[in-house]
């Protein structure tokens, strides 16, 4: 499957905000990497994903930062906090769109797997959690959340979800989010030394 430039981007810069910690990259959850190394992933999780999994894993994924996007771009006091976040929201809608349009080719049923269902339950928690901040308390937990979600998100992308993919266009979906991921992990950075 081939992306455009912007598709790409999107692509990257939704999987990047995919969730934060609460999304059920925290530990004892379905993705915690073993390590913050990106080369390790939980062996529960690593080479015992099907492309079903993975896709199921990648929607859920960004659901949850969507959910975070969501109420960020709406409860934020700060300009650049709420462009962050109305950003990811846009990316991680067409990283699912992405997704969907591919499984659909390949006539690929997502199929959820705790993984999964962890990020989707965790990502109500947290979005609870972040709903009783206010003002600098909220962009703080916010931008907190980001971090370790896309520190731990590159670490189970390289060490999970690429290598157990199957389908050589899904593993290119895998590796294209890569940059975009990162790139919101070192946006997250910046604009959390700013509220300090």
């Amino acid at each position: 499957m081939r992306f455009s430039a912007s598709d790409t981007l999107r692509s990257v810069v939704l999987a990047s905000l995919v969730t934060t910690s609460a999304c059920g990259l925290m530990p004892g959850r379905g993705l915690e990497p073993a390590s913050p190394t990106a080369a390790s992933a939980s062996p529960s999780v690593a080479g015992t994903l099907t492309d079903a999994n993975i896709t199921a894993i990648v929607l859920a994924a960004n659901n949850a930062d969507i959910l975070y996007g969501t109420l960020a771009a709406a409860k934020s006091p700060n300009a650049e906090v709420r462009k962050f976040a109305e950003t990811t929201v846009r990316d991680h809608r067409a990283v699912n769109q992405a997704a969907i349009d591919l499984a659909s080719r390949l006539r690929l049923t997502p199929e959820d797997n705790s993984a999964s269902l962890d990020l989707r339950d965790n990502a109500e928690d947290k979005r609870g959690q972040l709903r009783e901040l206010e003002g600098r308390a909220f962009d703080s937990g916010y931008l907190e959340n980001e971090i370790v979600y896309h520190t731990k998100l590159l670490a189970t992308i390289d060490g999970a979800l690429v290598p157990s993919a199957r389908n050589a266009d899904l593993k290119a979906l895998l590796v294209s989010v890569r940059p975009a991921v990162a790139a919101h992990l070192d946006h997250a950075r910046m604009l959390q030394a700013s509220l300090k």
